[in-house]
């Protein structure tokens, strides 16, 4: 079933679809089809605007194809359920060390030992200009058992779901 979100609404699932996976693959050059990078990069915080923060080395390869071309892609699938978004965005990269501190956990620690103070680390946002998810009502096991049931009784009732875009 189609349901497109809007405002405070679409801004909760989209918050609540990050929160729940936390790791994105994260594409870059994405109008050059032959040198699109693919990475997993894990989110850390989600502002009250819909923008995503993630800790990259200003050295990576990454942050010189976001100062190239800042169009990013960004997927998001739940390992254990059957949750998936999909966001399009505008990725900028900061040095600045207020938000570096701001948003540090330590987490991160392990794989920037030299702490928010590592002269290497930066903050890589991503503000989304589309996205689009789907959502089922139920985890992978129960959709499993309705498909199951519908091959056997003939019954073509599996689990319904949602999707739409989320206009945040």
């Amino acid at each position: 079933m189609e349901k497109n979100l809007q405002n405070e609404e679409a801004l909760k699932k989209f918050k609540k679809i990050v929160e729940d996976v936390r790791i994105c693959m994260f594409i870059t050059n994405t109008r050059d089809d032959d040198q699109e990078h693919t990475r997993p990069m894990a989110n850390v915080a989600v502002d009250d605007d819909g923008s995503l923060w993630f800790y990259t080395d200003i050295r990576s390869i990454k942050v010189e194809e976001v100062a190239a071309d800042r169009d990013v892609h960004l997927t998001f699938a739940h390992p254990g359920k059957t949750n998936y978004m999909d966001v399009w965005g505008k990725g900028t990269v900061t040095t600045d060390r207020g938000l570096i501190k701001e948003k540090w956990s330590p987490v991160v620690k392990a794989y920037f030992p030299g702490g928010v103070d590592d002269p290497n680390l930066a903050l890589l946002k991503v503000t989304p200009t589309d996205v689009y998810y789907w959502e089922s009502e139920t985890g992978k096991m129960m959709q499993f058992l309705k498909m199951a049931t519908a091959a056997v009784t003939g019954k073509t009732e599996v689990a319904k779901g949602a999707e739409g875009k989320l206009d945040i």
